[in-house]
């Protein structure tokens, strides 16, 4: 799988689906965009479309996570992690592909 979801993350993945999508069976879609101030930018989303030619698919911690193809490439080995202290609080890509990344850290550059 090209990326790796912590169970910190799913527990935040978790509550964000129950809140916004009660009911619905929706995946954690995980993908890659050209633009941002790097090149590239994470894409993070629910979503209901499986594409099986596309899209692979797996189940961490509870949460089922896709990522097409294209973004694979760009994600592989990459971890996604949630934090939360005193600087900071949200998502974090930790992708050993990045050579740079802005400071917000929602882009890189391969």
């Amino acid at each position: 799988m090209a990326i790796t979801l912590t169970e910190r993350a799913a527990e935040e993945v978790r509550r964000t689906q129950t809140d916004q999508a009660p009911g619905t069976e929706t995946f954690l879609r995980i993908g890659v965009a050209a633009g941002g101030c790097s090149g590239f930018s994470y894409d993070l989303f629910f979503d209901e479309k499986f594409n099986e030619e596309v899209d692979t698919k797996s189940e961490q911690h509870g949460i089922t996570v896709v990522v097409d193809s294209k973004s694979a490439l760009y994600l592989d080995g990459t971890t996604l992690d949630y934090l939360e202290d005193l600087n900071r609080r949200g998502f974090f890509f930790d992708n050993p592909n990045a050579q740079k990344s802005c400071g917000c850290g929602s882009s890189f550059q391969v």
